[in-house]
């Protein structure tokens, strides 16, 4: 048990702890996921069958990296036997299982965001509703809510509370929409995301001989980021650990912000009040930040009332303060942030993968994208558009689903005419009104067109049965070819791959979207290495895989250079040497909806806690004076959050000249501040080595002479742009022109005479 010395005092009583209910309370940088492993790792040398073991997590990523360290300590097949995955990764499984007992298919599809919203906005037009007032997202999210809360559909109708609240935001209709909705999937063999928890509830309640199966199969349970769970996640974690109560959970109240997707904080708030005899071990040592980080970090989340206490610490070095910058305008705040990275990077940082940028929205990320492209910096925004969302991959995947389940409505939608085969949206349109008549799927209505009355004419007809027949032959192959050998297959027969190689001279998009496809195959030979030649994995197997990828999951993990830019919630569970929080902002950090209510608050307080720990080394805060929005320039007040870092750990700074790069009337601050966080900001000041544009236009040179000792090589320094080398001359007198190239900006074109350049 030479691993357990591996662990610090408080990890290893944690670890060692096996029976009974027990909630570990990770502080940031803590080495959470290294107890959870090495908890596991341990119960499996302490004897217990890792068949009886269940650990749920929130990304396969984290679930296959605990699984590859378990399987280093007590070898690889005895952590293959623990069931181990997200909660909708091992749910769906389950309920794959025991599909025949909720009336879905083996094969049911799992239907993403995209899928379901596309759906959601049929039903809309097909109820003849405003799609102004019933907003596509808006009855997305009702929904999703609805059944994370375990209401069905009928119950939806039936609630008092819940209809008067749809009246009163004029929706009246969205339990009709939901009811469709409901409807629409069940008979397309499909889920989406809230379903998996919704059925495994129902599955659990509904069959005592189902949840007494996996009562005695699962006798210990660990769950992670328990913080982050929701109700309907609760309930069945609640459920199956009933009969022994060997549950361990793991997670940090602090670090609490998902409540709009459903998180319930109280969940591990009350975790007492359901096991009364619980053990609580807290892991409060952070192996990740400098002590200043960590200090003022707990300086913020300690005025939170809701929680519970614990004080973070590290043996770490000092390091510096928090460091907040203020600047004039979002536009001037993109440049200083580029800048600041620029310059640590020249000087003491190696690469721009020890750089992120996070901030509340996304739509912050416009001024930070144009400043560091102007400085020829390399970055990336996470939480965009994932590989398996481009719309040729989705493409191919719909045809993958289809083969798969024929009744797949989105899917049939999406490639029906894909390569253009003659299909109308008409007559498209023609078989859903056929299908919804008779209550069947569009793929049944195209199987028999005499019986379900579908008005076509017979070349359409004849159009739709070629597609079906080549479906079909796909599906023969389903459980007899490999996944990639399948899907090779059906991308070349469907017309797709030779769609887009007869396009790629259009430009380079279309050779990015064959590239992606050939991506995705190479990705499918890689997943089907993983069968043997008895059982080689399906294309059933790999839909499966990637429908249950979550976008942490779907990220890559690449060589390239490049500064991280990100929203704070997409960041938690990261760590970069330096952090910079942008838009410190009152109403926009904390949101303007958060300011209303304490419980609102505090989870933006949590959302702070979370961006402040996610540095190593530096964290860098920054506001703007005035903000540009809707088509106005805003005036902004400082982040209430600023001043409630202690005074001692935050050094105010003043941006550089360079850092600034700012424009002729821009202006820097006269001095800096460090200490009192209530100091005020001087107002800004014309530099010194600047003129006023009055001065500016009437300045004339003497004689034609005066630039004559400015040469091609000559070094110079620019107001406005720094220093400087002149790579090139033109003209000459009065109207003489310089081509500089300035570092932080690149080759700038000057004339002389307005330059008001100082040679050095």
């Amino acid at each position: 048990m030479s691993y357990l010395n591996e662990l610090n005092d408080s990890q290893r009583v944690a670890v060692e702890h096996i029976y009974g209910p027990c909630m570990v309370i990770a502080g940031a940088g803590s080495g959470k996921t290294r107890v959870l492993t090495y908890r596991i790792a341990h119960m499996i040398d302490q004897g217990i069958d890792p068949f009886n073991i269940m650990a749920l997590t929130f990304t396969n990523k984290a679930a296959k990296e605990m699984s590859e360290r378990i399987g280093k300590i007590v070898g690889g097949s005895e952590a293959k036997s623990i069931t181990m995955g997200t909660f909708h990764s091992v749910f769906s499984r389950i309920l794959r299982y025991n599909s025949d007992r909720i009336g879905f298919p083996t094969n049911f599809t799992i239907y993403d965001t995209q899928d379901s919203k596309s759906l959601i906005k049929d039903i809309i037009k097909e109820l003849h509703l405003d799609d102004k007032t019933y907003k596509t997202s808006g009855v997305f999210g009702r929904i999703s809510a609805a059944k994370n809360n375990l209401v069905s559909p009928e119950a939806y109708v039936a609630n008092d509370q819940i209809q008067a609240e749809d009246r009163m935001s004029r929706r009246p209709e969205i339990g009709r929409i939901y009811a469709q909705y409901a409807n629409r999937c069940q008979k397309a063999g499909a889920m989406d995301f809230d379903d998996l928890l919704f059925f495994t509830n129902i599955l659990l309640t509904d069959h005592p001989d189902v949840l007494h199966y996996y009562q005695q199969k699962f006798k210990y349970l660990l769950v992670d980021e328990y913080q982050d769970t929701n109700f309907a996640q609760y309930l069945i974690v609640k459920k199956l650990a009933a009969a022994y109560e060997n549950i361990c959970v793991v997670g940090d109240d602090a670090q609490s912000i998902y409540s709009f997707r459903g998180a319930n904080i109280e969940n591990i708030l009350n975790f007492r009040k359901d096991y009364p005899d619980f053990n609580l071990y807290k892991l409060e040592q952070n192996y990740r930040s400098t002590q200043n980080i960590v200090d003022a970090a707990n300086s913020v989340i300690k005025r939170n009332q809701d929680q519970i206490k614990k004080i973070v610490w590290t043996e770490n070095g000092v390091g510096k303060p928090i460091a907040v910058v203020r600047t004039l305008t979002d536009n001037e705040e993109g440049r200083v942030i580029a800048h600041k990275i620029f310059d640590l990077k020249q000087s003491v940082v190696e690469s721009y993968n020890d750089f992120a940028i996070l901030y509340r929205t996304n739509k912050q990320s416009r001024s930070f994208e144009e400043a560091l492209r102007k400085l020829n910096i390399p970055y990336k925004i996470y939480g965009g558009l994932s590989f398996y969302q481009r719309r040729e991959i989705k493409d191919v995947l719909s045809y993958f689903r289809l083969t798969a389940n024929p009744h797949d409505e989105e899917a049939m939608k999406r490639v029906i005419n894909y390569p253009k085969r003659g299909i109308g949206k008409t007559s498209v349109e023609n078989i859903i009104i056929a299908a919804g008549r008779h209550g069947v799927s569009m793929w049944e209505v195209m199987d028999d067109f005499q019986t379900y009355s579908a008005d076509l004419n017979n070349a359409t007809k004849q159009k739709m049965s070629d597609f079906m027949t080549m479906i079909k032959s796909f599906q023969a192959e389903l459980n007899k070819a490999d996944a990639y050998t399948l899907a090779e297959r059906i991308i070349k027969s469907s017309g797709i791959f030779q769609e887009l190689n007869a396009e790629k001279e259009k430009g380079p998009e279309e050779v990015e979207r064959i590239q992606n496809i050939e991506e995705l195959l190479a990705g499918i030979k890689e997943f089907t290495k993983g069968g043997d030649e008895d059982e080689p994995k399906t294309l059933a197997e790999f839909l499966m895989d990637v429908s249950l990828l979550t976008d942490a999951d779907q990220e890559k993990t690449e060589d390239k250079n490049h500064v991280s830019l990100m929203t704070i919630h997409s960041s938690k569970g990261l760590e970069y040497p330096h952090i910079f929080i942008v838009g410190m902002e009152e109403n926009l950090f904390p949101s303007q909806m958060s300011i209303s209510s304490r419980s609102d608050l505090e989870e933006e307080r949590r959302l702070f806690y979370v961006a402040i720990t996610r540095a190593m080394e530096s964290c860098t805060l920054s506001y703007a004076g005035s903000r540009f929005l809707w088509n106005q320039s805003i005036k902004c007040e400082q982040s209430r959050f600023i001043d409630e870092i202690d005074p001692q750990f935050v050094h105010f700074e003043t941006p550089t000249r360079s850092q600034q790069g700012r424009s002729l009337m821009g202006g820097g601050f006269e001095r800096s501040f460090t200490g009192g966080l209530n100091s005020k900001l001087s107002a800004p000041s014309m530099p010194k080595s600047l003129k006023s544009i009055s001065e500016v236009k009437s300045a004339s040179p003497s004689n034609s002479n005066e630039f004559n000792h400015i040469m091609v090589g000559t070094h110079v320094e620019h107001s406005r742009f720094g220093k400087g080398r002149v790579t090139q001359l033109e003209g000459s007198g009065a109207d003489k022109k310089a081509v500089i190239f300035f570092p932080h900006h690149g080759s700038k074109t000057v004339l002389l005479k307005f330059a008001n350049l100082t040679v050095l």
